[in-house]
């Protein structure tokens, strides 16, 4: 209470609220067996039963998210923020906890025995962070010469740089007039305005005249084989989609999970007989026709770009949908094959044979005797893919073969792979 001139104010001080971000559901548990186990269980009776999967997809995909949710929980949903917590133990969690309650005991009833209490559960943390931060590195560095060890090295260098990164840390940003936005709404707005121009307008280009034919034949069904091949081959602890479902879950459930999948992939394949009036990448379904690919397979990837959305994660949450009509879909295993067939095509009549010409997904090496012939195929090349629509940058250095230029692409393709 503070009384100034004859005037009674009340000062309130209140504790700001934590930032919140998405719960998830903790999938990352499947990689023991015991938890895998009681997974499949759990769904096989929410499935009243069954072995095998239910056909639609919207009921399996969220009994699964439910089923995850009950058996393995889920985060609590608070951020945590400048803390490496990867060699917690459950005696560090356990210390942490009670000293949580002491503090809060400490804090309603501020006696000399609640104060000692507290204290000394302050030091056992300490202690049992020590002991299990010397155990985890001890461990660590015995496990580097192993498998195992190299991936754990990765994973510390990857939350160091993820750590360092500002999208983590500044929680402010500019709006177009240069003025500095605050408030957690007006970033989110910025972010979603920005990415949604950046990701909705296409470069100008010269448009195609001249028609392709659609490469008309039949298409066999995929085998069990080859997702259970495929299945085989996809790394685990990947960021889930959409559909909040890791890979985890669906070698977790073995055969079920091919039956499934298998029978899902086919069921697309034949849905997909329509026509599309509407191209938006046409750059990319030219190439894909020009380049062979059967007819099936391109409705297959137009299906997939047609009416996507995406979101922007940023340090103060995350942003609206909003509609995506130009680019490559960031993440996705199919991206890089789909640059490689319009690079391809586009580049056709100005690429040379190696070592002239070099390419590894948006960067090309053009090499030449003379500073003159460089400079030459440069504009024949920029002219050859900026007539399609793709902007190219030119960062030039000296080499013993004349000059390199490394090319950045944005626009269309380039920026969802920048």
């Amino acid at each position: 209470m503070l009384w100034v001139a004859g005037l009674r104010m009340t000062l309130m001080v209140c504790k700001k609220k934590r930032s919140e971000i998405e719960k998830k559901t903790k999938w990352w548990k499947l990689k023991k067996e015991e938890c895998c186990e009681e997974f499949r269980q759990k769904l096989r009776q929410a499935l009243g039963g069954q072995v095998l999967l239910p056909d639609d997809w919207e009921t399996t995909a969220e009994v699964i998210r439910e089923t995850g949710r009950k058996v393995l929980g889920v985060s609590s949903g608070r951020r945590k923020e400048d803390k490496e917590t990867w060699w917690w133990n459950e005696e560090v969690q356990d210390s942490i906890q009670r000293k949580r309650l002491a503090k809060k005991k400490w804090d309603m009833d501020r006696t000399e025995e609640n104060r000692q209490e507290y204290k000394e559960l302050q030091r056992r943390v300490k202690r049992e962070v020590s002991k299990a931060k010397q155990k985890a590195y001890d461990e660590l560095y015995t496990r580097l010469d192993t498998r195992e060890g190299e991936k754990d090295l990765y994973r510390l260098a990857r939350q160091r740089d993820q750590d360092g990164k500002d999208v983590q840390q500044v929680r402010v940003i500019k709006d177009r007039d240069g003025t500095v936005l605050t408030s957690e709404e007006s970033v989110q707005r910025r972010w979603k305005e920005y990415f949604e121009e950046l990701m909705n307008e296409e470069n100008e280009r010269e448009k195609r005249v001249e028609g392709m034919n659609s490469v008309e034949q039949k298409v066999d069904k995929i085998r069990k084989d080859e997702v259970r091949k495929a299945l085989k081959r996809m790394k685990s602890g990947k960021a889930v989609g959409p559909d909040d479902i890791p890979v985890e879950v669906w070698k977790c459930l073995g055969e079920a999970a091919v039956e499934f999948l298998a029978s899902l992939f086919n069921r697309v394949l034949e849905n997909l007989e329509k026509a599309y009036d509407r191209v938006p990448r046409e750059e990319l379904w030219y190439c894909m026709r020009k380049s062979g690919v059967a007819e099936k397979y391109v409705r297959v990837v137009q299906d997939m770009y047609e009416r996507s959305r995406t979101v922007v994660r940023c340090a103060v949450g995350q942003t609206e949908e909003f509609n995506v009509e130009v680019g490559l879909h960031q993440g996705s295993a199919l991206s890089p094959f789909l640059f490689a067939i319009v690079m391809d095509q586009l580049s056709e009549e100005v690429r040379q044979e190696s070592p002239w010409t070099m390419m590894f997904a948006d960067d090309i090496v053009i090499c030449s005797e003379s500073r003159e012939q460089v400079e030459e195929n440069l504009e024949r090349w920029r002219f050859a893919l900026e007539r399609r629509g793709m902007k190219v940058s030119r960062i030039q250095s000296n080499g013993e073969c004349g000059k390199e230029a490394d090319y950045r692409f944005s626009k269309d393709f380039g920026r969802s792979w920048a």
